[in-house]
């Protein structure tokens, strides 16, 4: 195990087993920023950002070259969302500690989201802001439910924000861990993976629907 991976992190990422689907980690470690291409410009100065973004990236190029991909830039959208090849869906995410990258192919996946929290309780005042109703009454279930909760909503944010390009509230996202979905206020059902180690891990993704013949 490289001494950038968490190895409880890594087991749990593998546990979530989507085919087509490829997610990878790394330890924000100093010097991560140097990593940061040109066209990865990071309009903060702020040294951990920079450092986190590099990590992301060091993560994300690992998995394109799995995918076959020449190693290229992952630069920021005016939205902040990542640019991928012509090919692939991805996303970045990272906490203070750990980078996160998840790549799909563009053929199977119209899009993913990923996030990471850390293993910790969420305010109280925040799970207020978060949950519906419905949400809270089942958060009892799992260690760190409400941080999850917010984990699970913020990859669902990535991954319907390109394909819907609609503002949405905490509220407009109705998550279900049992049945691993969520359902956005359009109606889109996005399917949800999730892992609880050192890190909260949560991954969005929305299959491409095959073509009618």
């Amino acid at each position: 195990m490289s001494a950038h991976a968490d190895s409880l992190l890594q087991t749990a990422i593998e546990g979530l087993a989507v085919p087509g689907i490829m997610v990878g980690h790394r330890l924000i470690s100093p010097g991560d920023e140097c990593a940061l291409l040109p066209e990865e410009t990071v309009s903060s100065s702020c040294a951990k950002i920079r450092r986190a973004s590099g990590a992301a990236r060091i993560a994300a190029r690992e998995l394109l070259a799995s995918a076959g991909c020449e190693i290229c830039a992952v630069p920021k959208a005016t939205s902040g969302a990542p640019i991928w090849p012509p090919e692939i869906v991805g996303s970045l995410a990272h906490d203070s500690r750990v980078a996160v990258a998840a790549v799909a192919p563009y053929r199977e996946f119209a899009n993913i989201g990923i996030d990471i929290e850390p293993a910790e309780a969420l305010p109280i005042e925040l799970l207020k802001i978060i949950a519906t109703p419905s949400e809270r009454s089942a958060l009892a279930t799992y260690v760190y439910g409400g941080r999850l909760l917010f984990a699970a909503k913020e990859a669902v944010y990535k991954a319907v924000a390109d394909l819907d390009r609609k503002f949405l509230n905490h509220h407009d996202v109705e998550v279900d861990f049992h049945k691993r979905r969520a359902v956005v206020r359009n109606g889109r059902t996005v399917e949800l993976r999730f892992s609880i180690s050192t890190h909260l891990l949560a991954l969005a993704f929305v299959r491409r629907t095959p073509a009618v013949r």
